[in-house]
């Protein structure tokens, strides 16, 4: 196949690149040519301005995965109208509302969308109008992906990699909720694989793309985490109500989980499990994760993005057990 990937270098974009060149398929990567992508064929160009590059280019696929202003799929999209086997849009499982109920599938109602310009944060909803223009452009020859938290080595956002970091250290570790809280994560190359291989059927329609197969508890995936890493760390788990009275945030200070009625962590995936979407064990995820963090630089790791400090969550502990005893694993 000749592949073109639309930002081929930052997390799932380069395990797209390898999965595909290792299937022998031929890859085109398009960007702004800030970081170099080694053995591939490397176009420069601007998916808001210059896309010179692609003149008279034809390919069988198309990867389409940083974009979420609709201007920009207009431009790349509309570009290669025509000129494209099967365009394969990443979107993502915000572009469903807020109160989305549990156990919905891709026939759900999603957000309103919205143009560029109009909400320019309002990420979901600019991805659902993405969404459109890639079925206006490319009727019949597309396909949109809507994966959950993404997960796994190389994650800029940190959300997942707080866990296995933090459960690697040991001791007391802060649980968020019930260990019966609903939770959803794909690892990153189980994602970037399977949209390689939605590229070589091509296989159209609208996915899900989040995991496991079965459904996946907060207590399960900790758990999981801590076979992966090893580690010794017991858990204490601290009620809903109480993280939010003390302005704990879910997503953000305790990752992955969402809160105990969270629709959008319990999002069916059948059809793409029918299509093909397989996944490797979480606590391989884990590992692969640690190991990686560990050879980030110092300075990245003194970033992280997400989670708690260890003071903060010391401090929280503190309180819960001043108010009522708190359960651990």
């Amino acid at each position: 196949m000749d592949l073109l990937v639309l930002g081929g270098t930052s997390f799932i974009g380069p395990f797209q690149v390898e999965h595909a060149l290792a299937r022998g398929h031929r890859v085109t990567v398009l960007n702004r040519g800030r970081h170099s992508v080694t053995g591939v064929e490397q176009l420069r160009g601007d998916l808001g301005g210059d896309l010179s590059a692609l003149s008279g280019r034809s390919f069988d696929a198309v990867l389409d995965n940083p974009t979420m202003r609709p201007a920009w799929v207009r431009n790349v999209a509309g570009r290669l109208a025509g000129r494209v086997g099967h365009y394969i849009f990443i979107s993502t499982i915000s572009v469903y509302p807020p109160d989305l109920a549990p156990e919905s599938d891709e026939s759900a109602p999603t957000q309103a969308p919205v143009d560029d310009g109009e909400m320019p944060t309002h990420y979901g909803a600019l991805k659902r109008q993405c969404e459109l223009e890639v079925a206006r452009l490319h009727p019949d020859r597309h396909a949109i992906v809507r994966p959950g938290l993404i997960v796994g080595p190389r994650d800029p956002t940190d959300r997942f990699t707080y866990w296995p970091v933090r459960i690697a250290e040991g001791g007391e570790v802060l649980a968020p909720g019930a260990p019966s809280d609903r939770v959803q994560v794909v690892d990153v190359r189980d994602l970037a694989e399977w949209t390689v291989r939605l590229a070589e059927d091509p296989v159209r329609g609208v996915f899900n793309a989040t995991g496991p197969a079965q459904p996946l508890s907060i207590g399960g995936l900790l758990e999981e985490v801590r076979a992966g890493t090893g580690a010794d760390a017991r858990f204490t788990w601290v009620e809903e109500a109480f993280l939010e009275a003390h302005g704990v945030q879910a997503w953000s200070h305790v990752p992955v989980w969402a809160g105990g009625s969270a629709g959008i962590t319990q999002v069916r995936v059948d059809r793409a499990l029918a299509a093909g979407l397989t996944f490797r064990p979480l606590a391989t995820t884990a590992r692969d994760t640690l190991q990686w963090d560990r050879a980030r630089p110092e300075v990245e790791r003194a970033a992280r993005r997400a989670g708690m400090t260890r003071e903060r969550e010391a401090e929280v502990l503190a309180l819960w057990k001043l108010t009522r005893s708190g359960s651990s694993s």
